[in-house]
């Protein structure tokens, strides 16, 4: 079975990396000969990290004559389709479906996040070209409400997980060893996992972030560690934020992979998280979450768990965000609803079943 896989990967973005592992990590569990090639901003990185076959994003050529040559499309996971963050990328995977519907093949949208969607002609792009797809599968009902509003009804919809869901806890002893390399080892000490990202009204978040940070030390004694998920965009916001800080943490200042971030994630003993998969990660290893939000995918995974965010970056302050680590730091219960957990984890997994149904001609 030949699919090729859409999406932004090879920008080293823990995230995007960790849900395309995911999604590899289920498809060959399902399928023995499966032969996968990623679209990618770097294809060596992409072939060395996930072990498939790549070719570059701005190489149409190469693009169209891989998914000729496939069974299944694939755009997905993340948020590709929407034009906030980037008005030209919507149209570059809008693109790259219609090339692979014009060369007759079938074309799944895998765990999508949709919108938002701005603008009469993005909303027009939408509707012409995602009403000819085969199947869509969403992470939350958000993104089911804006097909909707975008009246993208043709094709089977449903709602599922965000794949990243669908991984596998890993062995605390990889993150260990990493902490331990830091001269840190995991002993009576709290630890507060700590995963930040530039964006709109930064300099205000961060030195209210610094602020909490400092208090959370004076009062509990925990170690504060900042773990990149986008390598090294992260590492310059970690390290402005702790110039901030009047007391000491760590910044991790390499780029991890995907096991290696879960299994930091897992020493952790609460992880504030502004990114969504750093949450998820949290999700998937069973430690407490405090999520602050800067897009509405982090409300709607935060929603789905039954939590609820503390704020946005905008408005956020340090007594909220001391206050809401304290507490979970202090309490001992499940860090959230694990049956919502493992009901995510089911849905996850089904992407990649629908998918292989899909390219076998089943559905």
């Amino acid at each position: 079975m030949k699919i090729v896989v859409s999406g932004y990967y090879g920008s080293k973005n823990g995230g995007d990396e960790a849900m395309l592992a995911a999604m590899l990590e289920v498809l060959r569990e399902e399928v023995s000969d499966l032969q996968v090639t990623v679209i990618s901003l770097n294809p060596e990185y992409t072939k060395r990290r996930h072990n498939v076959d790549a070719v570059p994003m701005p190489d149409i050529f190469s693009i169209i004559k891989k998914i000729r040559a496939a069974d299944l499309l694939i755009s997905g996971g993340g948020s590709l389709l929407q034009n906030v963050t980037s008005g030209r990328s919507l149209y570059y995977y809008l693109a790259i479906i219609f090339f692979a519907l014009a060369c007759g093949r079938k074309v799944m949208l895998y765990a999508q996040g949709i919108g938002p969607i701005r603008g009469f002609l993005a909303h027009k792009a939408m509707n012409l070209i995602l009403n000819h797809v085969d199947l869509i599968t969403v992470r939350d009902r958000g993104s089911l409400e804006e097909l909707s509003r975008l009246k993208i009804t043709r094709p089977k919809i449903f709602c599922t997980a965000d794949p990243v869901l669908a991984i596998k806890p890993v062995s605390l002893e990889i993150g260990e060893e990493i902490l331990s390399h830091h001269g840190i080892k995991k002993s009576d000490e709290k630890f507060i996992g700590v995963a930040v990202r530039h964006w709109i009204g930064w300099g205000k978040f961060q030195a209210e972030l610094a602020a909490a940070m400092d208090k959370i030390i004076e009062t509990t004694g925990a170690k504060i560690i900042f773990i990149p998920m986008k390598f090294p965009e992260d590492i310059r916001s970690a390290v402005s934020t702790s110039e901030l800080m009047k007391k000491n943490c760590l910044v991790f200042e390499e780029e991890f992979s995907t096991q290696e971030i879960l299994s930091l994630v897992g020493c952790m003993d609460v992880l504030i998280g502004v990114r969504l998969h750093a949450l998820i990660f949290a999700g998937v290893m069973g430690v407490p979450m405090v999520g602050i939000s800067y897009d509405p995918k982090i409300e709607r995974f935060l929603d789905s768990v039954g939590e609820k965010p503390l704020g946005n970056m905008a408005d956020v302050t340090a007594d909220k965000i001391f206050d809401e680590t304290f507490k979970k730091l202090s309490e001992h219960k499940s860090p959230c609803d694990e049956k919502l957990l493992k009901k995510l984890n089911e849905l996850a997994r089904q992407n990649a079943k629908f998918a292989i149904e899909l390219a076998e001609h089943k559905s």
